[in-house]
């Protein structure tokens, strides 16, 4: 069993092909789904066949229980939180050929409690947690997210925490950000996300000088592959097989799992990478953040 603690929110994804004009009207197609980076992470793991959990928190209201249903069916066990009064988070997805740009209100994901938190993981049978950025990144959710490394480590898991988005790991500022992932066993990171943490520079570079911090560090690069950085100074990279791209979003969260789902089960990290970039294939070549 795995357990992933993060946001569980409503991604109202608008996939444009063209420039949006702005001031004017441009074509897209919309569709509204469940979302979130932990959510999206526990719904690939589960498409990959992995016994997983979720750790959450939503609004007492409509949109909250059609994305605890949505896990569910999916084959997600859903330890959420529903939080009276509040209102599920949603975010606003401007996905375009190449690239994509959120707009975001965490909305009760800000209301994850460390309590609820702690009771969850200590009632679930694991091996490994793997925490979203997005909680220790907004000072609404961050004792949770602190909290949730905290039990893991009592309790002997496995740790993994992906950097979430470079923006608001900016606003935060790097140095925190290491010092509350300090000694965890993988960090998962994307370009952009890399250069806050690490500077500019090669991706292996980026890596090594992350392990400072963490046991391990995977470099996401999109088509050109990803980067596997350990401590003890060896690095491994992996190139994938291109792919036809519909849609950008959620590659990153089914790479995540795609990796997570090999690597607990004991394969290397070479094989953890391309197990990672396989299920992160198959997400751009849908729409959507969530397998089809």
């Amino acid at each position: 069993m795995i357990i992933v603690v993060g946001d569980l929110v409503t991604d109202v994804l608008v996939a444009h092909r063209g420039p949006i004009e702005l001031g004017s009207d441009t074509a897209a197609a919309i569709t509204v789904s469940g979302g979130g980076q932990a959510a999206n992470t526990a719904a690939w793991l589960a498409h990959a066949g992995q016994p997983v959990t979720l750790i959450a928190a939503v609004g007492d209201d409509p949109a909250g229980r059609e994305r605890v249903a949505e896990l569910t069916a999916a084959g997600v066990r859903c330890a959420v939180r529903a939080h009276p009064g509040q209102v599920t988070g949603s975010v606003v997805v401007l996905a375009g050929p190449e690239e994509r740009t959120m707009i975001t209100d965490r909305g009760a994901a800000l209301r994850l409690d460390p309590a609820h938190v702690r009771a969850a993981i200590e009632s679930t049978e694991a091996s490994h947690l793997h925490l979203s950025g997005y909680p220790l990144l907004h000072d609404g959710s961050r004792r949770a997210g602190l909290e949730a490394l905290k039990v893991a480590a009592e309790r002997g898991l496995t740790t993994s925490v992906d950097a979430a988005s470079a923006a608001p790991l900016r606003a935060a500022g790097p140095e925190a950000f290491l010092d509350w992932v300090r000694d965890c066993d993988l960090l998962l990171c994307n370009a952009d996300e890399a250069d806050v943490l690490a500077g500019a520079g090669a991706a292996a570079g980026q890596a090594r000088r992350l392990t400072q911090h963490v046991r391990n560090v995977v470099v996401k690069q999109g088509a050109a592959g990803a980067v596997w950085g350990s401590r003890d100074g060896s690095a491994v990279t992996v190139t994938p097989t291109r792919v036809a791209m519909k849609d950008p979003t959620g590659a990153g969260d089914a790479f995540a799992a795609g990796l997570l789902a090999a690597w607990c089960a004991g394969r290397a990290s070479e094989a953890a990478l391309k197990a990672g970039a396989a299920l992160g294939a198959q997400a751009v070549a849908s729409i959507g953040a969530r397998p089809a």
